[in-house]
């Protein structure tokens, strides 16, 4: 099976860097019309290729956010305006969607965690995860992260045949991707947990302990993570 055997086209946008991986995946779904997912950020280049590929495929049906961080969101409503389709998110689109809602050929699933609005949309076998999941390695959890584990759990119950990323390649065996992602959360945990028994207590101390794998570089987001599992903890009555 092939994306092109899904009916799914990725424009990845050239804003390649350690957070966005080789850069944002643009995904454009079906045809007559086609439906954008995550128009990424405003670069002419890559709304032109966006612009292109919808085009070919005749027409846009609608374009669809899973998150607002500027990496994905930036160019939301200039392509919506450009392509003359409605722009569906949580917020701020001109259809309003929430967990449970469609959208054009998508199933939305609300998975917050590496961000509150976030959503998921599933179109057949193939789920259009953003920021949930990732083609490689994993993702920073800005808070709910017994949601964001909920979130993962409902996905691996989904008989999906790849996941759609927001940076990174995608994803042909899901069932173990969500698995790996369900585990390193709670190798993670382990980690804190073990720390703050053994009476860490500063924020260092405990990164150190349970994130030392974490380049300098995206150690102030995994700062972030640790704050999600310490809220968790709390909420668990185990902190």
């Amino acid at each position: 099976m092939t994306l092109a055997d899904l009916g799914v086209a990725r424009v990845r946008a050239p804003n390649p860097s350690p957070l966005t991986l080789s850069g944002t995946n643009t995904w454009v779904v079906g045809r007559d019309p086609a439906w954008v997912v995550d128009p990424g950020p405003a670069m002419e280049e890559h709304l032109d290729a966006v612009a292109a590929a919808v085009a070919e495929r005749g027409g846009a049906g609608g374009v669809a956010l899973t998150h607002d961080h500027s990496d994905h969101a930036e160019a939301a409503r200039p392509l919506a305006e450009r392509l003359g389709a409605p722009l569906a998110a949580a917020h701020d689109g001109d259809v309003a969607l929430a967990d449970g809602d469609t959208f054009g050929p998508f199933a939305v699933l609300a998975v917050p965690g590496h961000a509150d609005d976030h959503l998921v949309f599933v179109a057949g076998q193939a789920a259009f995860t953003g920021d949930a999941v990732l083609g490689q390695g994993s993702v920073f959890v800005s808070g709910r992260l017994r949601e964001y584990l909920a979130g993962l759990r409902r996905l691996r119950a989904l008989p999906l045949a790849v996941i759609c990323p927001g940076h990174g390649d995608e994803v042909w065996e899901p069932a173990a991707k969500l698995d790996e992602y369900l585990a390193h959360r709670a190798e993670r945990e382990r980690k804190l947990v073990a720390a703050l028994e053994a009476g860490a207590r500063a924020e260092d101390e405990l990164l150190d302990a349970a994130w030392d794998d974490a380049p300098p570089e995206v150690r102030p987001f995994a700062a972030v993570t640790l704050r999600a599992h310490l809220e968790k903890l709390r909420e668990e009555g185990r902190a």
